[in-house]
């Protein structure tokens, strides 16, 4: 989290244009609010913490 108020850390756009999901190699969509990385293909969502995409399938959180 960025500050007191626990607002999202921002990605870097260049590292999104790089990273894919490690289970579908498909693009990724970040979720500011939730301060996730999305992966439709796969149903998951990476965390984010302290301004390092967590891009291991065992960490991500499956989503509907």
């Amino acid at each position: 989290m960025s500050d007191a108020f626990n607002t999202p850390v921002s990605v870097d756009p260049r590292l999104l244009e790089v990273l894919v999901c490690p289970v579908t190699r498909g693009k990724l969509t970040y979720d500011r609010d939730a301060g996730e990385l999305i992966s439709a293909g796969a149903k998951l969502a990476y965390p984010i913490r302290e301004g390092v995409p967590i891009m291991l399938a065992e960490e991500a959180r499956q989503i509907d």
